[in-house]
């Protein structure tokens, strides 16, 4: 068949006509655009033909193509376009800006100007109106109907050295980082089939035991114990977490947890026999201390070591279902000992929860009399940790493996003391577990890194729509995708500055400040593990399917730090401890819930005025004013001080009528929670902005400056309602904030992928054939 179908104008004669050779965009155009009418379509045709310039021939042809009887068929229009399309070829280079100059080129390229207007600017100038009767975009028009413009586009260079910022964020313990990034450089260290769960926890026991060789254990126990510096042990830790979970929890458990009790809880005797195997893997351990009914009620747990003078020795025995050890790691297979809490009893007394070492295998792998083992089974994620659960029938247990730091039992059974108080030294005794929650958190922070590094180094390179025929955008550029994963990067900046201000206190810790940072500890851990769970999901929604694949890594990273926010102290319970803290100016004991001279502080703080003026009289919405991080700290300073002042006079006002404390707590709970929430901010905000202020290079600085930027306002505008509520903050402001952190999303844009090269995961951690290419600078 001809390309003039049966019925509708001809295409021939249209493209065959010089004089209507400007016309054909336009024409086109009428017809596909789909919104004019039939009087819209003789409009245009009464206009076009009144053009002095068309011949009767000419204005005989338009008048067939624009009759709304008798419109082109589908065929017809696409011979058209195509016309257009190979034409317009051969203008590449020649941009046209409107469907007028796309016609007027093409009549000058077919030869065609014979009638026409002595210049195209002026035939331009005439048809202009016509254009504009269309009612459409004249620039996407165009699009459609011309070859798209490839253009080579190039990464603008970040606006800071990546080394300078990977020194930034490796200035402590530079050494210990480098080194397990030197490890996990090694070819043994490469993921696999996690489906296969024996042949999964085998190779994770046979990784550890590789590090074990290389030293990891004995940057937690060297030799000489008196020089230990956990801090060390923790940036390794936190580096590790680049790699497999499950190899970090099972390395966290072994040398953290299990050497951990033994080093804190223990004496010199201990750490001699012990710490060396411990540090080697010679010695497999677990740290015995959930039950099925207690969960984070360690005081209340049942498991008792009863004293027997006779033999001296202790006997320790699961009196309950409820009170089997539960979810313990390296329990269900690999584990030799464990260091077992208990309630210990000494001639018919209680003295409160101990810690004891109780073996459970033989050199063989073989259990012990009276000790059960039960496989907890699969796991939602971290399948290379065998967790088990314990039950001990009358199981014997030396008196020297009662680990005897804070309290003694001579072999005629006397017990003793330094520490007189028994709240006071059950507190001391779980010690322990503030090293495991610092860990947890930077292990935390490492798989969100991991995910944004995917995800952005995703955003970076895939393309999704655009204008119509122009290349399609790269996701990074859509604001929506800058602010769904360079705010998560701002708060994961952020909290790299505060967790390392938590190790630095966390290591030099002193009886004085101790339980200041057992709270600081506990807030870091849930607020960390809450943004590891928001980011990766965010990661893994803005990869879309390729997300959802394993190879990808984000569904093992969700999986497996999805536990985080429960163990090591369930985040919400964590986040009531702190607030307590903060009501009592940390003088009570931690995590005490007799809080028996609570009310006389309760008093003083609600006598006393906000300690800040509200920081948003000021009206001003410029970006001069909002980011000023005075302003950001001085407004969350003051949320953290009044929800301080009315969650006291809430409880003053219980205490006075005489509820008991721990009821009075337990109604103010969503109080507390806020005021946790709003303390930690503030603290992470203020060690943020110091952190930056000693950072030399200018660049790096600078962007830092804005990440804190975004950090500090993101948390005002995530808690614009509470200010809004209490009247502190108008509407317009409201919006400011918010507008200005897209704003600094949108300046961030250029150096994302340069932010998160700086975190230095070495490229065969990722293992992401999403199509990202390296990461390294």
């Amino acid at each position: 068949m001809a390309i003039d179908d049966l019925k509708g104008p001809s295409v021939q004669e249209l493209l065959s006509l010089p004089r209507l050779a400007p016309l054909v965009p336009m024409l086109y155009v009428a017809w596909t655009d789909g919104d004019l009418t039939h009087e819209e379509i003789r409009a245009l045709g009464a206009a076009a033909r009144a053009q002095p310039w068309l011949d009767l021939r000419s204005s005989a042809v338009l008048a067939q193509w624009l009759d709304p009887l008798n419109p082109p068929t589908a065929t017809a229009l696409a011979h058209v376009r195509e016309h257009i399309r190979r034409t317009a070829e051969r203008l590449q280079g020649s941009p046209q800006q409107s469907l007028v100059e796309l016609g007027s080129q093409l009549a000058e390229l077919l030869g065609g100007q014979e009638g026409l207007p002595a210049s195209l600017q002026e035939l331009a100038r005439t048809l202009a109106p016509l254009e504009t009767s269309l009612g459409i975009s004249s620039a996407e028009a165009v699009r459609t109907l011309t070859p798209p413009v490839r253009r080579e586009e190039t990464t603008p260079a970040p606006s800071f050295p990546v080394e300078a910022m990977r020194a930034v964020l490796d200035r402590t313990y530079s050494a210990e980082r480098a080194r397990v990034r030197t490890w996990l450089a090694s070819p043994e260290f490469r993921y696999g089939d996690e489906r296969d769960t024996a042949a999964y926890r085998a190779r994770v026991f046979t990784w550890l035991k590789a590090l074990a060789d290389q030293g990891l254990g004995t940057l937690a126990y060297p030799a000489d114990t008196t020089r230990t510096d956990l801090g060390a042990f923790i940036a390794a830790f936190e580096t590790l977490a680049f790699f497999d979970l499950s190899l970090v929890i099972k390395a966290g458990v072994q040398f953290g947890l299990f050497g951990g009790s033994v080093f804190f809880l223990g004496t010199e005797r201990h750490h001699r026999q012990y710490l060396p195997k411990i540090a080697s893997l010679e010695l497999p351990g677990c740290f015995a201390m959930s039950e099925l009914g207690h969960g984070s009620n360690v005081r209340d747990l049942e498991t008792l070591a009863r004293y027997d003078e006779e033999q001296g020795d202790f006997v320790v025995s699961t009196p309950s279902e409820h009170a089997r050890k539960e979810w313990i790691g390296n329990a269900a297979l690999h584990g030799r000992m464990a260091t077992v809490f208990a309630q210990l009893e000494v001639k018919g007394e209680r003295h409160g929860v101990h810690a004891l070492l109780v073996p459970l295998r033989d050199e063989q792998g073989r259990l012990l009399p009276g000790v059960r083992v039960e496989d907890c089974g699969l796991k939602m994620g971290l399948n290379g940790v065998d967790n088990g659960r314990l039950w001990f029938d009358s199981v014997r247990v030396p008196r020297e493996n009662l680990l005897d730091r804070f309290a003694q039992v001579s072999p005629e059974g006397e017990y003793a003391s330094s520490i007189a108080s028994a709240s006071k030294r059950f507190f001391t005794m779980l010690g322990t577990l503030v090293a495991g929650r610092v860990s947890v958190a930077t292990a935390g922070l490492s798989a969100a890194k991991s995910g944004l590094a995917t995800a952005i180094g995703y955003a970076e390179q895939r393309r999704q729509f655009g204008p119509v025929g122009a290349s399609e955008v790269r996701l990074l550029d859509y604001p929506s995708h800058q602010l769904r994963l360079l705010r998560p990067l701002a708060t994961t900046y952020a909290l790299d500055f505060a967790l390392k201000y938590l190790v630095k206190r966390y290591t030099g810790r002193t009886e004085a400040d101790a339980r200041e940072v057992e709270a600081l500890a506990a807030g870091l851990k849930a607020y960390t593990t809450w943004h590891t769970t928001r980011t990766l999901q965010e990661a893994r929604e803005a990869c879309g399917g390729q997300g959802y694949l394993a190879a990808n890594r984000l569904p093992s990273l969700k999986a497996d730090t999805d536990v985080f926010t429960t163990f090591e102290g369930d985040n919400t319970v964590l986040m009531q401890l702190v607030a307590k803290s903060v009501l009592t100016g940390y003088r009570q004991q931690f995590e005490d819930d007799r809080v028996f001279a609570v009310m006389k502080l309760i008093m003083e703080r609600t006598s006393v005025a906000l300690t800040d003026l509200n920081p948003f009289q000021a009206r001003r919405t410029d970006s001069e004013h909002l980011r000023d991080g005075d302003f950001q700290l001085r407004a969350l300073r003051f949320r953290e001080s009044d929800l301080v002042a009315s969650v006291a006079r809430r409880l003053r006002k219980r205490l006075g009528a005489g509820m008991d404390s721990f009821q009075a707590f337990n109604e103010c709970q969503d109080h507390l929670m806020a005021l946790a929430h709003a303390h930690v901010e503030r603290v992470v905000l203020e060690q943020f902005r110091e952190g930056i202020s000693w950072v030399e290079d200018l660049g790096t600085r600078t962007v830092l400056g804005k990440l804190c930027d975004v950090y500090g306002l993101g948390c005002l505008m995530d808690a614009s309602g509470w200010f809004l509520e209490n009247d502190l903050l108008e509407g317009a402001k409201a919006k400011a904030i918010r507008k200005e952190v897209a704003r600094l999303c949108a300046e961030l844009r250029p150096d994302a992928v340069a932010l998160i090269q700086a975190f230095g995961i070495p490229d065969a951690c990722l293992a992401a054939p999403i199509g990202l290419g390296h990461l390294s600078p």
